[in-house]
């Protein structure tokens, strides 16, 4: 619309001058309402357009509409491992319990009579699983009167057996919650019908607040040691007694470590983290801001998503998106050669950064001046933390991306989603530390059922709990 009404204007200049301006006025304000829901609209449309390509949003909430990724093209080479690639040896073979020999008789093609034993015969194993049945210990308290003074003693119970079931029992329940995500009533089906151990759903909640306390030591020195190490950050939701909460992780080449708390602020990071930590590969939350530029490396594989989303909005921004996108397809072609060792970190920050980093600075700015207001804001935020999107380039150990965290959180989220979260705050502590020993014994290679039962022996008895540091860090 024009500053005047789409009239003709001798039918215009009929019309009264108060009258005129009263129109004039009802004009202007409809003019302003179309231009908002214009607004509104193209905001609407653009978060219709969201999926896992251009936002935050995980694949499984993908919209019925959104096309699959395209399948990759044929690479031309043949299926199975390539070339160098270590070959797939036969399996473990276990110490037999029992040898059947198996000879032939006659020769398979004249039929003479055959005799005597091969020295290296083929070896072929068959692999069972026994019957399981529960091994009971059975204590008999004799009470005995004193003949002196007429009092009935009653000896007290081992510490090992007061809970009524073995460490191994209790480190199964926990094993099978914490790194299998059963449920309770699952838990109690599966050991009558494997182990032939009946245990009821509000024996294996038992067990597991005895699980969580006999973690707490090792969970502890856990958290202290990410504190002082590189490593990968982020949270998510979860559900505390059905109020809002949320998981925390943090991640280091080596151990891997949980928390759960009520809020998603600064107070819970520094729960996770402590107030002075190293650096952190993080998405760019404001509660990562108060870290710095060299402290903090910024999600490039964010980054990413944000460079789709200027794309998919299909305005002013969109060109800016698409070169930012292909500059940061670079730094990850070439990382690639970092990560399997073709190519030195030094190298790679000598050879591509002050090419790529430039560009990507000039882009930035020219989407502060487009004229698309989210663009813009996304542009200027990352002007503001630009330091931090160059940090992995000279820091060992500190990777462009935060996958790791988001792939320690991913067994978190499928698990929150079939259990509902905790019913209290014991049930967070036994997820926090259950899921830190999963984790960080699968990031090391450990088995994770030797290790519970190793801890929960420990505390029963007093004994030295076992670490997750690795021996001699």
């Amino acid at each position: 619309m024009g500053a005047e009404p789409p009239i003709p204007e001798e039918l215009w200049a009929t019309v009264p001058p108060a009258a005129q301006a009263a129109l004039l006025a009802v004009f202007a304000t409809l003019q302003q309402q179309i231009r908002t829901l214009d607004a509104r609209v193209a905001e609407l449309e653009a978060r219709l357009r969201q999926n896992s390509s251009n936002s935050s949003l995980p694949p499984s909430a993908n919209p019925p509409h959104v096309k699959p990724a395209p399948p990759k093209l044929p690479s031309g080479r043949k299926r199975g491992g390539q070339p160098g690639h270590p070959k797939a040896t036969a399996r473990t073979l276990l110490p037999p319990d029992c040898i059947v020999p198996l000879k032939p008789t006659h020769c398979k093609k004249c039929r003479h009579t055959l005799g005597g034993d091969d020295p290296q015969p083929l070896v072929h194993q068959v692999h069972e699983i026994p019957v399981v049945q529960p091994h009971v210990t059975e204590y008999h308290q004799h009470r005995l009167t004193c003949t002196q003074c007429g009092t009935t003693t009653c000896p007290p119970l081992p510490d090992d057996a007061v809970c009524g079931y073995g460490p191994r029992a209790q480190a199964i329940t926990a094993m099978l919650s914490g790194a299998f995500r059963v449920g309770k009533q699952p838990i109690s089906h599966l050991c009558r019908d494997v182990f032939g151990l009946e245990l009821s759903p509000a024996m294996v909640c038992k067990l597991e607040q005895h699980t969580a306390a006999a973690l707490r030591p090792i969970a502890d020195e856990a958290l202290v040691y990410t504190r002082g190490q590189p490593a990968n950050v982020d949270e998510t939701g979860w559900k505390e007694a059905g109020a809002k909460a949320y998981l925390w992780v943090a991640v280091t080449a080596l151990v891997t470590a949980f928390l759960i708390r009520r809020k998603r602020n600064r107070a819970s990071f520094d729960d996770l983290m402590g107030r002075a930590p190293p650096v952190l590969t993080t998405d760019r939350y404001s509660v990562y801001n108060h870290l710095g530029g060299r402290r903090r490396q910024i999600c490039w594989a964010h980054l990413r998503r944000d460079f789709q989303a200027m794309i998919d909005r299909q305005n002013a921004g969109s060109e800016i998106g698409r070169e930012l996108l292909c500059h940061a397809d670079i730094l990850f072609e070439h990382w690639q050669r970092v990560r399997d060792g073709t190519l030195t970190r030094d190298r790679y920050r000598a050879r591509y950064e002050p090419l790529v980093r430039p560009e990507i600075l000039r882009l930035l700015a020219r989407g502060v001046a487009c004229g698309c207001a989210k663009t813009a804001a996304t542009c200027r935020e990352l002007m503001t933390v630009e330091t931090s999107l160059w940090t992995f380039t000279r820091v060992a150990g500190v990777e462009p991306t935060n996958n790791a965290a988001e792939r320690a959180l991913r067994h978190a989220v499928c698990w929150r989603k079939t259990s509902h979260g905790t019913a209290s705050e014991n049930g967070s502590r036994f997820v926090e530390r259950i899921l830190t020993v999963v984790a960080s014994c699968r990031q090391q290679e450990r088995n994770v059922l030797a290790f519970l039962t190793e801890a929960i022996q420990a505390a029963r008895t007093g004994g030295k709990s076992p670490s997750l540091i690795p021996q001699g860090v």
